[in-house]
């Protein structure tokens, strides 16, 4: 009955912001923002106030972790955002997030890793809690640009746009976010790459009931984006999760529906002049992209590899690549591709966020 009545309470605070005038003063920066400073690089009459107040939806700073075979809240299809790190991949849950939305921890290559999680626009985005050399954590300003979620940072109170990867307003502002690489797929594939995958589980020092999503229909209702966005783009539905590499500001995006011919799909093209290497599968819901030109110069050129997960690629070279674009055999062995920002989110979020997006075709 209580967790009933949380859900409710969210949802009302949703529905009664979705249908009130925006709470954002036009001059002077942003009522109920987090901090002093009135200069933003985003304006500051579009960012809106999302209701539970900064904290309201609360970060889990010490998140726990449990085997794969003790997870039982979760079902196949539920999607996960994996990260690896030197002891093995650790892996955060999207019904844990959508309750709140960041988790702040420690990685063993030492970084130091804040999750941040948009529910409302399906955008997972790992980022290093160093920033100038001291470390920090990251919170709900309860902010939101285009939908977006705005974290602030616990050191400097400074408030930061998740897709604009960098601090719009506070002591920090103009410094960018150093991203951590992540790859999002449903459980079942975490299960069947990462058997001994270490999974974030529901001991969150919070009563919420991870087993119900929190807004509904809105991962499938198409005309329901609640809060209001600065650009719309109608060649692709709304809530179609794809995947954006963001290059040099600019962003190429790629649908699932072009990698579901065989189980596991690799695309290669040059973007902004980067070479990429895109691998993906519609089946197993999971893409991840990385550049295709090693540090060294060599250019490798990639096909996928079949039914052996996680490595899903063999390069030119005869070495074998996993889905963190790490080579497990052949000469190359240890040796990583190098990294390119990208993640997956609803279409309707990179078009508010990029007024010209070329889609892969």
């Amino acid at each position: 009955m209580k967790q009933l009545a949380q859900f409710a309470c969210l949802f009302l605070m949703v529905f009664t912001y979705a249908c009130s005038k925006d709470n954002v003063t036009t001059t002077g920066g942003v009522t109920g923002g987090n901090t002093g400073n009135q200069e933003w690089l985003v304006p500051s009459n579009e960012v809106r106030d999302g209701g539970p107040g900064k904290d309201g939806i609360p970060s889990v700073d010490s998140p726990n972790f449990s085997s794969i075979g003790q997870i039982d809240f979760l079902d196949p299809e539920d999607l996960v955002i994996a990260v690896e790190t030197a002891e093995g991949v650790k892996a955060y849950p999207h019904p844990i997030l959508d309750w709140h939305e960041i988790a702040n921890d420690e990685l063993s290559n030492g970084k130091n890793l804040a999750l941040t999680y948009c529910p409302l626009t399906g955008t997972a985005i790992g980022w290093n809690n160093n920033i100038n050399g001291q470390k920090t954590t990251f919170g709900v300003s309860g902010l939101l640009y285009n939908s977006n979620l705005m974290p602030y940072d616990r050191a400097t109170n400074s408030t930061w746009s998740q897709m604009s990867h960098q601090c719009v307003n506070g002591d920090l502002i103009g410094t960018e976010i150093e991203p951590i690489h992540l790859v999002e797929m449903n459980f079942n594939t975490l299960r069947e790459m990462y058997p001994e995958a270490q999974v974030m589980n529901t001991n969150t020092g919070f009563n919420r009931n991870y087993e119900r999503y929190p807004y509904g229909d809105y991962k499938t209702n198409n005309t329901s984006l609640i809060f209001p966005v600065n650009n719309s783009d109608n060649r692709v539905s709304n809530k179609e999760r794809v995947l954006g590499v963001v290059v040099n500001e600019q962003v190429m995006i790629y649908r699932f529906n072009s990698f579901k011919d065989q189980s596991t799909n690799v695309v290669q093209n040059k973007f902004i002049g980067k070479d990429l290497v895109v691998v993906g599968s519609q089946e197993k819901n999971f893409l991840a992209a990385y550049e295709s030109v090693l540090p060294d110069g060599t250019a490798l050129t990639f096909e996928a590899i079949q039914g052996q997960l996680p490595i899903v690629m063999r390069d030119n070279e005869g070495n074998e690549w996993d889905v963190f674009g790490k080579a497990i055999s052949g000469a190359r062995k240890g040796q990583t591709l190098p990294e390119v920002l990208n993640y997956i989110g609803y279409w309707f979020s990179w078009a508010a966020f990029n007024e010209s997006l070329e889609i892969y075709n």
